[in-house]
């Protein structure tokens, strides 16, 4: 049997998500797991598809990307399946379909994970490096503050006896940036 395995990263991408739903229906996935996670998240669609596995069936997944983070990952993922008597399928590989229950398979999902890993991680460092640069400018920032922009108002609603519940709500700060900003007044008292 083949079963489907469908992600985008975030709630925005639905037509990347379809794009790939399309396809594994196309391919003839019998079962389709689809969640919108990031790759580092729990993917709680992931283990599902992999819990539903038998011998002798595929995961099938329309771009490595999509269901490994790294060379490790996927290494631990396929070792799962294999211990279940099942490969993985994916259908666009640099433009082949790569099947891990062939020997040629597992050799080409093998290099060409060295290859994304590498890829990335080099993306990764450039990333970093035009950070660097643009900081050195003055250009970038990083993200602007919002809860500890409202320190002064949310110290001076605790004074005056709001609850915390309260301070959270009207200043529109989660609890945790409200204790971040409990905190930070503790350092500089």
């Amino acid at each position: 049997m083949l079963v489907g395995y469908a992600r985008t990263s975030t709630l925005e991408q639905d037509a990347g998500l379809e794009a790939q739903v399309r396809d594994l229906k196309a391919l003839g996935c019998e079962e389709l797991y689809q969640e919108q996670v990031s790759s580092v998240g729990e993917r709680q669609q992931l283990d599902a598809a992999i819990k539903s596995l038998r011998s002798g069936d595929k995961l099938v997944v329309c771009k490595l990307d999509r269901l490994a983070r790294s060379v490790r990952h996927l290494g631990e993922l396929l070792e799962e399946l294999e211990a279940k008597g099942a490969g993985v399928v994916i259908l666009s590989m640099g433009g082949q379909q790569v099947d891990t229950t062939t020997a040629t398979g597992r050799m080409m999902l093998n290099v060409m994970a060295s290859v994304a890993q590498f890829e990335r991680e080099m993306m990764l460092e450039r990333q970093k490096e035009g950070i660097a640069k643009a900081k050195a400018e003055g250009k970038y920032t990083g993200r602007k503050p919002t809860a500890m922009a409202k320190t002064d108002a949310a110290l001076s609603l605790l004074k005056s006896g709001m609850s915390k519940a309260k301070v959270c709500e009207q200043l529109g700060i989660s609890r945790a940036s409200l204790y971040r900003i409990l905190g930070s007044a503790k350092e500089t008292a």
